[in-house]
């Protein structure tokens, strides 16, 4: 068994000056290379471990016979976000999980792979201009039969362009819909663009993407807010036949503690929507830097931590990362959680704030911690941190940046009376369907489960979509009869 091929990258005491993307991507070579790892397995796993089903043997097989422009066809047959998804989905624990390889060895690189492809369209301009020009999704809009019915005349609206309402958005439009997505923020994305760093999801390949959705003849209308611009009534009066709701969990939590309202604490949502949508990353060239002091400490041990955390060192921070937890029971991803140790970030594990303390004119100044020990577990299954009576101790910090999760955005069930959320405000809606208690209406992602990750939105969407065509041919009479 051949060993898998290493991503090339920048090296740590450069990449920590600047914000361009850390990992560089395999070449022409390394791409065929990796790929002709695959053994092509009858019965593929690895299927089955992808959310948005793509046929995984089938593109790697692709590459590995250097047709690449076919690979990247065969991806976006299931996936229209695959730059993306190479860059910021969890392959390792789900197709990569699965593959055969990983038995006795390192599985293939799917989601590099996956990458590649997406990267090589990019790069071939010609062939991006050529496919646009012949307009391939045109066929996939004009077999509307007698029997499916004119869908252009069946217009569905989609609320959130996050990576469910792309998701969601796309298929709906490949099956012929006449398709409106509706974005609060003036630039569309949601945490594509403002909630990831330019160092792991460049803005350009976010972009890039989000064109070739609009290719498929999908509207984007921003700056409009569900339960401010509008409701879901009123979008259901100007003649829509369904409407998905994917506004994600964009309610920040925190901790509780005394001092969380000094100047320099920020929640993780606030810190890195600043860093992105204003691009704070650009400064001197975009005068919008941030206030981040000398000395930063991030409280939490997920993905969005790691963001935080080496954002603010690329800002020209010393930063510290603090998890009430052990470095086992970390969400992050390993690849991130050592990316982040590579640069220099220091990391306290088993501590938590007790006290975020301030100076005279309510700037942040330090934060009192409390060491913990891990008890039985918890309803997450992982050892529930305790503390240790008489340890806290003092740290000097002037900016704290708190990553502990989000929760699903409360606008849309604040604004549309009978509708159906649970405990933590999220939608109620089927996991396999997103219909909620509302009949038309569909929701999934975030806003949903809460807080999860880029590729089980997608997930979500795309079942929601085809969940939406079965509603939208059947009708009111099929819906009745179901409840």
């Amino acid at each position: 068994m051949t060993d898998r091929e290493a991503m090339p990258r920048q090296e740590p005491k450069i990449r920590v000056t600047n914000f361009k993307e850390v990992a560089l991507g395999y070449s022409e070579e390394q791409a065929v290379r990796e790929a002709s790892r695959c053994i092509q397995c009858k019965k593929p796993l690895c299927i089955e471990g992808c959310p948005v089903e793509i046929d995984i043997p089938k593109f790697i097989k692709e590459i590995r016979d250097s047709n690449f422009s076919q690979a990247i066809t065969t991806l976006k047959e299931k996936n229209n976000l695959p730059g993306i998804c190479g860059r910021v989905c969890p392959q390792e624990g789900q197709c990569e999980k699965t593959c055969i390889l990983a038995k006795k060895g390192e599985p293939v690189a799917i989601g590099r792979l996956e990458r590649f492809a997406a990267d090589w369209e990019l790069k071939n301009d010609e062939v991006v201009a050529s496919r646009r020009r012949s307009n391939p999704t045109k066929s996939l809009r004009e077999p509307i039969t007698s029997a499916r019915g004119n869908l252009m005349e069946q217009r569905v609206a989609v609320v959130g362009s996050g990576p469910a309402g792309l998701t969601c958005a796309a298929d709906l439009a490949k099956l012929g819909y006449a398709v409106t997505i509706f974005e609060s923020l003036h630039l569309p994305g949601g945490v594509l663009s403002y909630g990831i760093p330019e160092f792991r999801l460049p803005k350009k390949i976010v972009k890039e993407e989000i064109a070739s959705i609009k290719d498929l003849g999908v509207r984007i209308k921003t700056d409009v807010v569900l339960g401010k611009t509008f409701t879901i009534k009123e979008l259901f009066s100007q003649g829509f036949a369904a409407i998905f709701i994917g506004t994600g969990a964009g309610l920040p939590m925190f901790l509780g503690i005394e001092g969380e309202w000094l100047n320099r604490v920020y929640s993780a949502n606030e810190f890195l929507l600043r860093t992105n949508l204003m691009k704070s990353y650009l400064f001197p060239e975009y005068e919008t830097p941030l206030n981040i002091g000398k000395n930063v400490a991030v409280i939490g041990g997920g993905n969005v931590a790691m963001d935080s955390a080496r954002a603010a060192l690329r800002l020209g921070a010393a930063v510290i990362v603090f998890y009430r937890r052990s470095e086992k029971e970390m969400p992050a991803r390993r690849e991130e959680y050592e990316n982040a140790r590579e640069e220099g970030i220091e990391f306290h594990f088993l501590v938590a704030p007790v006290e975020i303390l301030g100076d005279e004119k309510n700037w942040v100044k330090g934060m009192k911690v409390i060491k913990m020990k891990l008890g039985s577990s918890d309803s997450s299954g992982r050892a529930r941190p305790v503390p240790v009576k008489g340890s806290e101790f003092y740290l000097p910090v002037d900016t704290v940046v708190i990553a502990i999760g989000q929760r699903p955005n409360p606008l849309v069930p604040q604004s549309s009376p009978g509708l159906k959320t649970g405990r933590i405000g999220n939608i109620i809606a089927d996991e396999e369907t997103g219909e909620t208690n509302i009949e038309g209406l569909f929701a999934g992602g975030d806003i949903a489960t809460g807080a999860a990750t880029v590729i089980s939105a997608m997930g979500a969407g795309k079942r929601a979509a085809r969940a939406i065509d079965r509603y939208c041919q059947k009708g009111e009479k099929e819906w009745q009869k179901k409840r």
